[in-house]
């Protein structure tokens, strides 16, 4: 996987002229999405070379290329989660062919667990910060060889939403006179593939998150880490159960998301229609980021979680890749009889 991305985006530029300055994810259920761009060509995933195949309904298997609102632009429909068994890396893959091809902008869509009390199934929050647990836990796409031609080994994740982004979805939304989107969200990132359990929700929620959900931050900080610009939308399809709750409230399912996307996704599409006519000059005028060559081979383990020379951490540490997961088990171990012998 250390230079799949430069393979599939030189295999995709040999066969499309459309050069996409936009980026669009689109989350489950929200491959509608690509339903409004103009003169298309779709590449099936299973078409193209390194790219795998989604397994969760709702998520489509193609790549879109086109125009929205005028924009060149190419639409993921269906993304790769980490608990279809994908490394992080993985499912970052097709942000970093997006940046590949010239993107300079990328919106990232999820369906999302609503945390906050005042949020109901429907809203749309604009991310603007997240909480990603796995990512604390050496789960992270940018674990591994940095390729420094997309960018630096240690990225600030403190500046990766752009608060003029999210003026403009507000702007949006008030010309079309939505009340259901929401400002300033917090999502938190967790790995799946079950729901969370009521005590897992109460510590999201009391460590300000908004909404709750099992994709979007490898995408964001792949996106961040290599300069593009993110725009994140969040739509709340059920809330979430927390503990106090009766038990007339009924347990998450995947088909109340998909439900509540039905519902919705019209709006969404409006949405994204009207916010990318006022993003299009802007993007436009944005400085092309450096071009990335990709002839050029960085070297195995990219990305990949591999050749970290610390014992137990990566795949080429002593213990293996997951030797990192038995120095935390012997921590918590030695800690608890510390704390018994206290």
């Amino acid at each position: 996987m250390s230079d799949s991305y430069r393979i599939i985006a030189s295999f995709l530029k040999d066969k499309t002229d459309i050069n996409p300055l936009l980026g669009v994810v689109c989350g489950s259920g929200l491959s509608g999405l690509s339903e409004t761009m103009t003169d298309v060509q779709t590449f099936l995933y299973k078409d193209i070379p390194g790219f795998p195949l989604p397994s969760v309904a709702g998520h489509k298997g193609e790549l879109v290329f086109g125009y929205l609102s005028g924009i060149a632009t190419v639409c993921l429909r269906g993304r790769f989660h980490s608990y279809e068994g994908h490394p992080q890396a993985m499912c970052a893959l097709p942000v970093r062919v997006m940046r590949c091809l010239g993107c300079k902008l990328v919106i990232i869509t999820n369906a999302a667990g609503g945390l906050n009390p005042s949020y109901s199934v429907g809203d749309v929050a604009v991310i603007m910060d997240h909480l990603a647990l796995p990512n604390l836990c050496h789960q992270n796409p940018l674990v591994g060889h940095n390729d420094e031609e997309l960018g630096p080994r240690f990225p600030p994740m403190s500046n990766a939403y752009d608060e003029n982004l999210q003026n403009v979805v507000l702007a949006a939304a008030e010309r079309l006179g939505y009340d259901w989107v929401r400002k300033n969200g917090t999502y938190c990132f967790v790995s799946g593939p079950m729901y969370e359990s009521r005590a897992e929700s109460r510590f999201l929620l009391s460590a300000g998150g908004d909404t709750v959900g099992m994709s979007t931050v490898p995408e964001v900080v792949a996106a961040h880490h290599c300069g593009l610009k993110v725009l994140c939308l969040s739509l709340v399809t059920n809330k979430v159960v927390m503990p106090g709750a009766g038990a007339d409230e009924g347990a998450a399912n995947h088909e109340e998301v998909l439900d509540a996307v039905n519902m919705r996704g019209e709006g969404i599409k409006r949405l994204v229609i009207e916010l990318v006519k006022d993003l299009k000059t802007p993007i436009e005028d944005m400085d092309d980021l450096p071009p990335i060559d990709l002839s050029k081979n960085i070297g195995s383990g990219s990305g990949s979680g591999s050749g970290s020379g610390w014992i137990g951490i990566g795949s080429g540490g002593i213990l293996g890749k997951k030797g990192w997961m038995l120095w935390l088990g012997v921590g918590l171990v030695l800690g608890a009889g510390l704390a018994r012998r206290r």
